[in-house]
C-alpha cells in the first residue's frame, strides 16, 4: 500500500438508522457490544497495511471524533504514519458536502499535500473483511485508472447498488446507479450481477481533474455512482475487482447496516454458535476504543432469581443481577436486575434495567434507565405510543433528547 492515501467516508447522516443516529453519526453507532461500524472498515485499512487514512466527517461528529482519537491513535507519526479526521473546511466552496465526490473534491487540498500515487475511497459504515492490497496489486497489475471493488448480487436487489456491466477481461463497460432492473449478469457468476461495493481506487493523476471537472458542473449530484464513474467508462480504463473476503466462511459477508431491520440482523448474527462474521479471527483482528470497565458479573443462584446469561454477547463491566438474558448483545456497562427477562435485544453502554421489566427484540440506546415494572417488545402499538418501532416489530428507545452527549446532573443547571 506504498505510496496510497485512503479517504474515508464518515459525513453521512443516516436517517434509514434514526433514531439511533439522532444524536451521533451512523459510523459511529455501536456494533457487536464493544465496536463502532467505523472500526470495521479501519481494521481493514490496518489490516492491508494501509497507515494514511482521512476521515471525513461532517454530521454530528462529536461521539465519532471522541472514538477516532482515543481509539485510533495506534499508528507511527514520525514514519508518516496517520489517521485523521477532517471535518468540513468549506476551503473550494461555500456549501456542506453535497455528495460523495463533492466530499473528496471539498478536501483535494489535504490530498494533494501528501501527493499519493493513489487514493482509495473508502465508506464507513459497511461489515466486511477485506484486504485492500489484494485489490491494489490487481489495480497496478491491469494498468487501470480506476479499480471498483464489486460483490455479486441477486438481480432483484439491483436497485440497492451501482451496476457494473464487465467484459471478460475485467473491464468495466458499463455503469449504472441503482436500476430497478438490469439484463447484465457478472462475468464471475452468470446468475447474478455485479454491484459496486463502494471501494474505488483512482489513480491521483486521474481523480484530480475529474473532479475538478464535476465541481463545475451545475447539474451533477456530485456523487460518483451517479456521476463521476458512469463518465469514465468511455475515456477510462476501469477494472473490477471481485471481492474476496477476508472472513474465512463459506458465504461471503459484506453488510450494509444501513437500516434499523439489517443492523439488528447483523448484531443478531453474532450471538450465534458459529456466527456467519467472524469476531475472534486472530489473523484479522478487529480493533476499537474500550473504557476500563471490571470483568462482567452473573450473580443470584436462587430459585426464580438466578442471574443467567445465554446466547449472547456480554461486554465488560456488565452486572446480570438475578435476571435472564437471552440472545442478546450487550455493550459495556449494563445492568440487569432481578427477575428482569430481556430477550433478543441489543442493548448500548450504561443502561439500567429494572426489576421484573420483560424486554423482547428492543434496540435501546446509551444511558437509558428502563423503570421497574416496563414491557416492551409484547404489544408493539402500546409500544408506538412511547418509543419508535419499525414495520417488522424491532422496538427502538432512546433517552430524551438533551443538549449535552452524556447525562447530566439537575443542579448543573443551577447556580448559587
Amino acid at each position: 500500500m506504498k505510496d496510497t492515501l485512503g479517504v474515508l467516508l464518515a459525513g453521512g447522516a443516516g436517517e434509514r438508522l434514526y433514531p439511533l443516529t439522532r444524536d451521533r453519526a451512523k459510523p459511529a453507532v455501536t456494533f457487536g457490544g464493544i465496536y463502532r461500524i467505523i472500526d470495521i472498515t479501519l481494521s481493514n485499512c490496518i489490516n492491508s497495511g494501509l497507515r494514511q487514512v482521512y476521515i471525513l466527517t461532517q454530521y454530528k461528529a462529536l461521539s465519532l471524533n471522541r472514538h477516532i482519537r482515543e481509539g485510533w491513535n495506534i499508528v507511527a507519526s514520525p514514519l508518516g504514519e496517520f489517521i485523521e479526521i477532517l471535518p468540513p473546511m468549506q476551503r473550494v466552496s461555500a456549501n456542506w458536502y453535497l455528495g460523495t465526490a463533492d466530499a473528496v473534491y471539498q478536501n483535494i487540498y489535504s490530498i494533494g499535500a501528501e501527493q499519493p500515487k493513489y487514493v482509495i475511497i473508502l465508506s464507513g459504515d459497511h461489515i466486511y473483511k477485506m484486504n485492500y492490497g489484494r485489490m491494489m496489486q490487481q489495480h497496478q497489475d491491469s494498468g487501470a485508472d480506476v479499480t471498483i471493488g464489486t460483490i455479486l448480487i441477486p438481480p432483484e436487489e439491483t436497485y440497492q447498488f451501482g451496476v457494473l456491466d464487465i467484459d471478460a477481461l475485467g473491464r468495466i463497460t458499463g455503469f449504472e446507479e441503482k436500476p430497478k432492473d438490469t439484463k447484465t449478469r457478472s462475468p464471475f457468476n452468470p446468475e447474478m450481477v455485479s454491484g459496486s461495493m463502494g471501494v474505488y481506487i483512482f489513480n491521483t493523476d486521474v481523480l484530480i481533474p475529474v473532479l475538478l471537472k464535476d465541481a463545475e458542473d451545475p447539474d451533477s449530484r456530485h456523487d460518483f455512482g451517479h456521476n463521476i464513474l458512469p463518465r469514465m467508462v468511455d475515456d477510462y480504463k476501469l477494472y473490477a475487482f471481485n471481492f474476496i473476503d477476508e472472513n474465512k466462511k463459506e458465504a461471503q459477508y459484506w453488510r450494509d447496516v444501513g437500516t434499523l431491520d439489517a443492523y439488528y440482523e447483523a448484531n443478531m448474527d453474532l450471538v450465534s454458535v458459529s456466527p456467519v462474521f467472524n469476531l475472534y479471527d486472530r489473523d484479522w483482528p478487529m480493533r476499537t476504543h474500550q473504557r476500563q470497565y471490571p470483568p462482567a458479573k452473573f450473580v443470584f443462584n436462587e430459585a426464580g432469581r438466578t442471574g443467567t446469561a445465554l446466547d449472547s454477547v456480554i461486554s465488560a463491566g456488565c452486572i446480570v443481577s438475578g435476571g435472564m438474558v437471552r440472545n442478546c448483545v450487550f455493550s459495556p456497562d449494563v445492568r440487569v436486575n432481578s427477575y428482569a427477562e430481556v430477550d433478543s435485544s441489543i442493548v448500548f453502554s450504561h443502561v439500567n434495567i429494572g426489576r421484573h421489566c420483560r424486554i423482547r427484540k428492543a434496540i435501546i440506546d446509551r444511558d437509558v434507565h428502563i423503570p421497574e415494572g416496563t414491557v416492551i417488545g409484547y404489544d408493539h402499538e402500546a409500544d408506538r405510543q412511547r418509543y419508535f418501532v419499525t414495520d417488522t416489530g424491532i422496538t427502538v428507545v432512546t433517552r430524551d433528547y438533551s443538549l449535552f452527549e452524556s447525562p447530566v446532573a439537575v443542579d448543573y443547571f443551577t447556580s448559587e
